[in-house]
């Protein structure tokens, strides 16, 4: 965890390293600390954002900027990330994670370690990703994912990202779990489904965790209720 912040960091600029809780949404975290700041400190506003969305599904390293740090947010959105996660072999969702029910199954049986080296290998290197549905992507100005709620069809169209390291940590079928490490724009996602059409049969991410992003670890993130707790500490604006 980093070193304790005084209330002026806050203000003058800072980027926290923040471990995402599972279920909360990037929106919810800047909220929390913005919320948490505006009230520890007496101030009416302060410049809070996120570098890079992390889906209520994973947790993982999210990088939070305050004040004139704000700036330096397309920076760090442009490192290349790194996950670790779970993928489900054996079934898709409309989501293309745990999220959303299953809508399809399909066999697992033909599947053996050659197929899936090969499968592996295509993913590595400059790819056309098609983003999912579920996605904050907006299409006239509304996010994809609120269209597919309402179960609109949208055309999307494929997105060039590039993956760097694609590796299978474990394999005991129905679940592969993987390290990934990609340029931004990837959804990981989109990778696990795409892999199940690879592999001839359906996917979906069940599980992710964001490690890293660019040399910023999650080893060294804060607890996102332990940083709440050290802002809810902050003495009044006064005394900085």
């Amino acid at each position: 965890m980093e070193d304790p912040l005084p209330s002026r960091k806050f203000i003058e600029g800072a980027c926290l390293l923040i471990d995402k809780p599972l279920t909360w949404t990037s929106f919810d975290v800047v909220n929390k600390i913005r919320t948490g700041l505006k009230y520890s400190l007496g101030i009416k506003k302060i410049k809070v954002g996120h570098a890079g969305t992390l889906d209520p599904m994973a947790t993982g390293l999210l990088i939070v900027c305050t004040g004139k740090f704000t700036k330096k947010i397309s920076e760090y959105q442009d490192m290349p990330k790194e996950y670790t996660g779970t993928i489900r072999l054996g079934a898709t969702t409309p989501s293309y994670d745990a999220e959303t029910e299953p809508d399809g199954t399909f066999p697992v049986q033909h599947i053996t370690p050659e197929m899936m080296e090969q499968a592996r290998l295509q993913f590595i290197g400059e790819i056309d990703q098609m983003p999912p549905m579920f996605s904050a992507i907006k299409v006239d100005g509304q996010p994809l994912y609120k269209k597919a709620r309402l179960g609109e069809h949208v055309e999307v169209q494929p997105r060039p990202v590039k993956i760097y390291e694609f590796e299978f940590t474990k394999v005991a079928l129905p679940e592969i779990e993987f390290r990934v490490k990609c340029s931004k724009g990837t959804y990981i996602r989109s990778l696990a489904h795409d892999l199940g059409k690879a592999l001839r049969s359906g996917a979906y991410l069940a599980s992710l965790r964001r490690t890293k992003i660019g040399k910023y670890s999650v080893d060294d993130a804060w607890n996102l209720e332990d940083l709440v707790d050290h802002i809810d500490s902050l003495m009044p604006a006064s005394n900085y």
